[in-house]
């Protein structure tokens, strides 16, 4: 058997995604545009959503995981009065309210009292968590639903705005990673005495990345896996202790709470540590 080719081309992409594809269609075109097989993405974005999505090529995948970490911002319309199957636009109409004596003082405090801050949250059945080895959402195209556990996300703020529309409310909220804006909407119409769901969703940030940076899959460009993590602390060392790192020893702790973007005499990234107690274990070791 062959051996695969190992990657030559590394870097993360700020991608705004467009609507009617899945993240993972995203990951093959850039796979394609790339000649890369090495390609993921960090944090899904449903099929009907758009906006900011991270797609690491190369090396930079193994760095997925802390970009999943950051806190997310999204903009959304939450349509009051009809609750669907998959809380958003995309499922069937379980439910219609008349919800016209709602104002729009009432849902900015709904939200602020009830829905900021740190609070536990159920994953919706579309969604990609595992149950028992299953995806929700696969479980879910089964017909089949199961009991989920409820999980503690952090809303930091939660903006909601009239628009032109009676029954539609526009939200911006900030948030933690693995927080489901579709149930936010959802809950929010349930605390207003009816039933609500979500409409035109849009990452606008992951992190520091934001939609300005973002370019369709076949325009974004590669940045070096250093800048892919930007939000992070960068420890610059010299050479004998680059020699350490490339070994993956365990070194004395650095300022700050880490991770650490541990940066060679080049300028080059060549690791992630993260504490452990006292001291800095190496998560990544890129060289």
């Amino acid at each position: 058997m062959a051996r695969r080719k190992p990657p030559a081309t590394h870097g993360l992409a700020v991608v705004d995604k467009p609507a009617g594809v899945t993240s993972h269609d995203v990951v093959g075109m850039l796979r394609r545009r790339f000649d890369e097989r090495q390609v993921g993405h960090a944090g899904t974005l449903d099929p009907d959503a758009t906006g900011v999505l991270l797609v690491g090529v190369g090396k930079a995948t193994r760095l997925l995981r802390f970009l999943t970490a950051l806190g997310k911002t999204y903009t959304g319309e939450v349509v009051l009065g009809t609750s669907t199957s998959t809380l958003d636009s995309a499922g069937e109409v379980t439910g219609t309210f008349d919800m016209s004596a709602v104002t729009l003082d009432m849902a900015r405090l709904a939200a602020a009292e009830h829905l900021t801050g740190p609070i536990m949250q159920i994953p919706p059945m579309v969604s990609a968590v595992r149950v028992d080895g299953k995806r929700l959402h696969e479980l879910a195209r089964a017909g089949i639903e199961v009991e989920r556990q409820p999980r503690r996300v952090t809303v930091y703020s939660f903006d909601v705005a009239g628009t032109d529309e009676p029954s539609v409310l526009r939200i911006e909220v900030r948030c933690s990673a693995g927080t489901y804006i579709r149930t936010l909407a959802d809950d929010l119409g349930r605390l207003l005495g009816g039933g609500a769901h979500l409409r035109n969703l849009r990452r606008t940030a992951v992190g520091s990345f934001g939609v300005g940076e973002a370019r369709a899959p076949d325009d974004c460009v590669l940045m070096s896996p250093l800048d892919a993590l930007r939000d992070y602390s960068r420890v610059d060392i010299d050479e004998p202790t680059a020699d350490m790192v490339r070994h993956g020893r365990v070194l004395d702790r650095f300022a700050g709470d880490g991770p650490w973007a541990v940066v060679d005499p080049g300028g080059a990234l060549l690791a992630v540590y993260e504490p452990f107690g006292a001291v800095a274990k190496p998560a990544v070791v890129i060289a």
